[in-house]
């Protein structure tokens, strides 16, 4: 079965930290861009970075840029968000998903339309 699994999440303090994982399952991420999206309650799922095929282009959304880092590990199948300085507007459940149109750092990551998501890794950040 071809998936992608989320883990990490949790609850932390304002200002802390912590680290998202995205493993693929029953495939091979080395040929896939993969995004990071975050959907909080009542508002609509959201991309806020990506990651291209060989780490050489990455996108942050402003609302995040320099506090989260996008790395990834094709050998190890896994593709991880490190998330600095949190906030209590980082509350949201994250998923990780394949960018569609290719990771560009001049656009928000976009899902395929029809993609199956996972369940998410709920991120919670007090004030």
């Amino acid at each position: 079965q071809v998936q992608l699994v989320e883990s990490g999440g949790g609850l932390v303090q304002s200002g802390g930290s912590l680290r998202l994982s995205c493993v693929a399952s029953g495939f091979a991420l080395d040929y896939y861009h993969i995004g990071w999206f975050r959907q909080a309650p009542g508002k609509e799922r959201e991309g806020v970075s990506c990651i291209s095929v060989g780490a050489g282009s990455t996108f942050y959304a402003d609302s995040v840029r320099g506090r989260f880092t996008i790395s990834r590990d094709n050998a190890n199948n896994i593709v991880t968000l490190q998330m600095n300085s949190l906030k209590p507007e980082d509350t949201a459940v994250y998923y990780c998903a394949p960018d569609r149109l290719g990771c560009s750092e001049l656009r928000p990551p976009m899902a395929p339309a029809h993609f199956s998501w996972g369940q998410g890794t709920q991120v919670t950040v007090s004030s």
